[in-house]
């Protein structure tokens, strides 16, 4: 079992807010999926949630005292590029081996299930959603994603995708063995096509045409109801987006499901286990 896990048992759903979640689902026209780092935990991947619980997936960072936005930087890049491009060549390799939980299945039968389908907006720079069979299309990554890359000086507004890199990491020492991706333009360094910390050089043109494409979509979707996943509050861009979009909420959180808003359903538990759990419940209906 993954460190990472969070599929241990854990205490059964308030029936009220299962019934609550279960009703809001069935009145919908249409569901917006909105995803935090605490969804890819069930597949084994790890969330980052603190100094200490990035240093336990990362042990080579602690010897070296980088921390999460330090090393999640374009000065990282810059000033220790293959320690940089280490930390983001085992995080590129994990995501291309991770199949994604039985979690994003349930998602995506819910979706097909809405008369207005469904749409996705997450913060994972991980893929996951288009490995699972999400339609890319309908997929909003508003950190961006590791599956592409950039100059990272930048010398253009060009981005490729990252399939032909492969990369080669000592995991122990947490660097990349050999040459680091480079700019087909002009041959400075590549990095993550992926909104770091201090970044001013992000090109985040993928991400302007996603949200016109949600936004159009949102415009004719109807009733939305908002399933909200792994969404923590350090950074609550995804939490303050789902309150605004949704007329209805549904919030699971292992650690954070509490709200600002009463009519927000919170629900505390793994993304696996909740999500199942409110499956059976809808299906009974």
């Amino acid at each position: 079992m993954s460190p990472f896990d969070s599929t241990a048992p854990a205490a059964p759903l308030p029936a009220d807010l299962v019934a609550s979640a279960v009703a809001a689902l069935a009145r919908a026209d249409a569901l917006l999926v909105t995803a935090g780092a605490g969804l890819g935990v069930d597949s084994g991947l790890p969330d980052f949630r603190g100094t200490d619980g990035f240093w336990r997936a990362y042990p080579a960072l602690r010897h070296e005292r980088f921390e999460f936005h330090e090393i999640a930087s374009p000065q990282a890049f810059r000033a220790h590029p293959q320690l940089a491009w280490g930390f983001y060549g085992h995080r590129l390799s994990l995501y291309r081996s991770t199949v994604p939980h039985a979690g994003f299945a349930i998602l995506r039968r819910w979706i097909e299930a809405m008369p207005n389908g469904g749409f996705v907006l997450t913060s994972n720079v991980d893929g996951q959603f288009q490995a699972a069979g999400f339609e890319p299309a309908r997929i909003v990554e508003i950190h961006g994603s590791i599956h592409a890359l950039q100059c990272l000086r930048p010398c253009s507004d060009q981005t490729w995708d990252a399939a032909s890199f492969v990369p080669d990491v000592d995991e122990a020492a947490c660097r990349l063995v050999g040459a680091p991706p480079r700019c087909p333009r002009c041959g400075g360094l590549a990095r993550p096509n992926i909104l770091m910390f201090g970044d001013s050089g992000w090109l985040g043109a993928r991400y302007d045409a996603q949200e016109r494409a949600l936004n159009d979509w949102l415009a004719r979707a109807g009733r939305v109801a908002v399933v909200e996943i792994g969404a923590g509050t350090a950074i609550p861009t995804v939490r303050l987006l789902s309150e605004r979009l949704g007329a209805d909420v549904i919030r699971i959180n292992a650690r954070e499901a509490h709200a600002r808003r009463a009519d927000v359903i919170g629900l505390k538990g793994g993304a696996l286990a909740t999500l199942t759990a409110l499956d059976a419940a809808w299906r009974r209906e």
